[in-house]
């Protein structure tokens, strides 16, 4: 019998030997194909005596990456318009069945090992817990874990029943809660497999488990007496660890994220009950978690969209795929050597060039320190740490730039500095390279105009630090070509990056819709408001950082020097706000964020308290009393609404024309709500109707920034979504 997705071979001591080796995919998933197949073979274990026990390993780089989510979205999709009750139905029964086939797996009778030979993740990791022995790559950086509460889902194949047995519920919660991942030392000093060897000798290494078979077929919880190590929910030292859990996990989340709350719902209710019974429970609370519309928002936006995103979506017509094999960075400043250290880390030779040799030396210092840092981590070996710091030339010197695919200028915010320093890269640049400006604020079309090939000439916008921020905006100048675009986003996809395509305008989407967030902290701080009640309120409503703290993270005085430009650019049609005052008074006072240690916040070593004179913005230099503070739904109404609102009018100006990109965009860019799965998941989920309902409430107490664009009206009167309206089927 032969398998797609499957190499099937018994040796002569009658072990088989299971290959997991989906064809043409660079990675193995867990699909229905890839179920099917294996439901197939595991009654082949079970039906054929001449077969003694199994082996189950992968013929590619990693052994499996988990579910195929592409497949569960369209299965997603399929039940819609179905009655609830029939909907949950068919989704249990599509969740139960890695369950019932896992379940077989563990009860054949015969003995199971997984080699282990690289990354298992999610439902590639349950596997492998369902077998009865695991050894593991020690030379491969195989990495085991639990990732799906991240994209808004639960270990759905057995991960919430198996490993807490296995490790005890303390061990086993960061894995499960918060998707953390771990090494083969680990996994071994925790219990997690039996051995851990060079991969050349995992299969040996599994096989010989299988012919000792000490656990007489039978997985730890299916033997008698076995006990949950660290104790169960009605032991003394488990009542202690789920007493602490839900307050813990309350505070983490605020109670914004179910699957968190689900999953430790599938623990306490599961190991209570034998092993049957406790697969069962999970597949219920996976089925309910699916019918919520975090979870669906979550997988689109987290993993369909920003895949879609990641892989070219949004290529123009007509172009094709290059290689972006040398680039400049021109600005060796903290984000200039950011793009230069992960550009290195890409493979990709970089020119460095900074005003003088000292500030491009200490760009490439920052890089190398980068690389040091992974070195002592244990992350990188230290000759390829010096690979990659070896492609990085720091200079001075314009005329290296004859050779480069596309240049990243990453001065600071100055369009006259900008223009000068775009005319002397293109005495240099090759006919077809590209020019990317890496502005936060000010219009590429402008910019453009100091170009001699505006055509070749993009706004590349990194967020701060480029090293962690995985959002890239991709500016569309008036004059900006296809090819620059396609280039641009080959560029982002070799560092490991998500790019979205936005039109021009100032402050492009991001910048747009995250001042209207910081907006709002700086107008409640002049109402009056608790600046503490401020920070925490955003933060309950879901966003990482209060609007205060993060102002405090870009930097004050970035914000005054953007403001001061704005006001330069804008002349008389610039509009003056609460926020405005309040910037130029911290500016003023020398307060310039963390960078200082002066901001909103005092900071102090590593901690860091709300600065105690921020009554001073308050009307008249007095906060309101505690009985007219808002209530925290209110703060976050406003936090939120203001925020989605921008969005919809920028998808109204075709500032964004995706909502993919427009979700992703927010939770990537600056850390919008991810429970909501992104700004206009929100604005979908609320209801349009519903939608513009509160934001006339809000707009009658608070004014403009609550002012509900034309398309969002229109979408309210006619029932329509964004996703109805304007995504691309596949996203849909």
């Amino acid at each position: 019998m032969s398998y797609t997705h499957f190499k099937f071979e018994v040796d002569g001591d009658g072990i088989a030997l299971i290959t997991f080796d989906s064809p043409n995919v660079s990675m193995n998933v867990l699909s229905a194909g890839v179920m099917a197949e294996l439901g197939q073979i595991i009654e082949r274990l079970q039906g054929e005596d001449a077969i003694t026990g199994a082996v189950i390993t992968s013929g590619k780089k990693a052994f499996c990456a988990g579910a195929d989510l592409s497949e569960l979205g369209s299965g997603m999709a399929d039940l819609k318009g179905l009655p609830e009750d029939e909907a949950k139905q068919k989704l249990f029964d599509i969740a139960y069945r890695l369950n019932a086939s896992l379940r077989a797996l563990e009860t054949c009778g015969k003995p199971v090992a997984a080699a282990i030979n690289g990354l298992a993740l999610g439902g590639g990791f349950e596997v492998t817990l369902a077998c009865h022995y695991r050894v593991m790559a020690s030379d491969t950086g195989a990495k085991l874990g639990l990732p799906e509460s991240l994209v808004g889902v639960l270990p759905g194949g057995g991960g919430t029943q198996r490993l807490p047995r296995l490790i005890g519920v303390m061990n086993a919660a960061p894995i499960m809660l918060q998707g953390k991942q771990f090494d083969a030392d680990t996994a071994k000093a925790q219990g997690v497999v039996h051995e851990i060897a060079p991969v050349a000798e995992i299969v040996a290494k599994a096989k010989d488990l299988v012919k000792a078979n000490p656990l007489g077929s039978k997985q730890p919880w299916d033997q008698d007496k076995f006990k949950i190590p660290g104790g169960g929910p009605y032991h003394p030292a488990g009542m202690q660890i789920f007493g602490g859990a839900s307050p813990m996990l309350l505070k983490e989340t605020y109670g914004n994220y179910p699957a968190q709350r689900y999953i430790l719902s599938c623990v306490y209710e599961g190991l209570q009950l034998p092993m049957d019974a406790a697969l069962r429970i999970e597949s219920r609370y996976f089925t309910k978690l699916l019918m919520r519309p975090e979870s669906r928002n979550m997988i689109r936006s987290l993993f369909l969209s920003k895949q879609a995103l990641e892989k070219g979506g949004r290529r123009p017509a007509g172009q094709s795929k290059s290689d972006v094999r040398k680039i400049a960075v021109i600005g060796a400043g903290f984000m200039g050597a950011g793009v230069a250290t992960v550009s290195a880390q890409a493979g990709i030779e970089v020119v460095l060039i900074d005003r003088d040799q000292e500030g491009a030396d200490k760009g490439k210092q920052h890089v190398l320190d980068h690389f040091a840092k992974g070195v002592q981590r244990g992350k990188l070996s230290e000759d390829k740490a010096k690979a990659m710091g070896d492609l990085v030339t720091a200079t001075t010197d314009y005329s290296l730039l004859k050779d480069v695919d596309l240049v990243v200028e990453a001065v600071f915010e100055n369009s006259e500095l900008k223009a000068e320093i775009t005319k002397k890269a293109e005495e240099h640049l090759p006919k077809d390279a590209i020019f990317g400006s890496n502005t936060s604020t000010i219009p590429i079309t402008s910019l453009a105009k100091a170009s001699a090939r505006p055509e070749n000439f993009i706004g590349i916008h990194f967020f701060s630090p480029v090293e962690k921020m995985m959002l890239v905006e991709l500016i569309v100048g008036e004059k900006t070509g296809d090819a620059a675009v396609s280039r641009a986003i080959d560029f982002v996809g070799k560092i490991r990056k998500t790019p979205i395509v936005v039109a021009d305008t100032r402050g492009f989407y991001a910048n747009r819709c995250v001042m209207r967030y910081i907006e709002q902290g700086m107008y409640m701080l002049t109402e009056g408001v608790k600046p503490a009640l401020i920070e925490n309120g955003a933060k309950m409503a879901g966003m990482p950082v209060g609007p205060l703290s993060l102002q405090d993270e870009v930097a004050i005085d970035l914000g005054y020097k953007v403001l001061q430009q704005t006001k330069k650019d804008l002349g008389d049609a610039f509009e003056d706000t609460p926020n405005a005052a309040v910037i130029e008074k911290m500016y003023e006072l020398g307060r310039y964020g963390r960078k200082n240690a002066k901001g909103f916040y005092v900071y102090e070593g590593k901690s860091k308290r709300l600065w105690d004179e921020l009554g001073q913005f308050a009307p008249g230099g007095k906060l309101l009393a505690d009985d007219q503070q808002p209530s925290v739904a209110e703060i976050k109404d406003r936090i939120l609404y203001a925020q989605a609102l921008e969005a919809a009018r920028t998808m109204e100006e075709n500032i964004v024309s995706d909502p993919r990109e427009a979700d992703v965009g927010s939770i990537l860019g600056w850390g919008f709500a991810p429970y909501t799965g992104g700004v206009l998941s929100f604005i979908d989920t609320v209801g349009a109707a519903r939608f513009v309902k509160r934001a006339d409430e809000l707009k009658a107490k608070y004014g403009k920034p609550f002012e509900v664009p034309q398309l969002l009206r229109d979408m309210a009167a006619k029932n329509e979504s964004f996703y109805g309206r304007f995504a691309p089927k596949q996203a849909a």
